[in-house]
């Protein structure tokens, strides 16, 4: 893959993709807005898409690295357009400029990393099923993680 390749598609917003639609978790009640999760999700299918072409049969790439700001809400029925653009590596990593936009312009910026010939069974190994019980793991008893 050459640097500046790029991959983008259009995604619309649905009311499952809300920050609001999160509150089952904590019970917290959050904006009915796009959640900044969900698009730092389509950044990393764009970013991944380009990824494919690098991986071996049986091999996937898994994110590592994000570092984004996410600058605008975008409401439900909007559509938002994902891209990535890859700018080259760092050691194993594979960089990417991400960027999110919809029909308001500009909404979430930043750079996603992504290492490739990650074998299947190894990039699953670690993936538990997540409860809503919270657990402190920081050190810090004012940062609640959940598992």
């Amino acid at each position: 893959m050459q640097p500046g390749a790029t991959f983008k598609f259009r995604y619309t917003v649905t009311d499952a993709d809300t920050a609001a639609a999160l509150k089952p978790i904590t019970g917290d009640d959050f904006p009915p807005v796009f959640a900044t999760t969900k698009c730092i999700a389509l950044l990393e299918l764009a970013a991944g898409h380009l990824l494919k072409a690098e991986c071996g049969r049986g091999q996937l790439s898994v994110g590592v690295v994000v570092d984004v700001k996410h600058t605008a809400a975008t409401p439900v029925g909007a559509w938002v357009e994902a891209q990535a653009t890859y700018t080259g590596r760092n050691g194993r990593l594979y960089v990417f400029e991400v960027v999110a936009r919809d029909p308001g312009g500009e909404v979430m910026r930043g750079l996603r990393s992504r290492i490739s010939n990650t074998r299947a069974p190894e990039a699953t190994a670690r993936c538990d099923i997540p409860s809503a019980t919270p657990s402190i793991r920081t050190g810090d008893p004012s940062i609640v993680t959940y598992p």
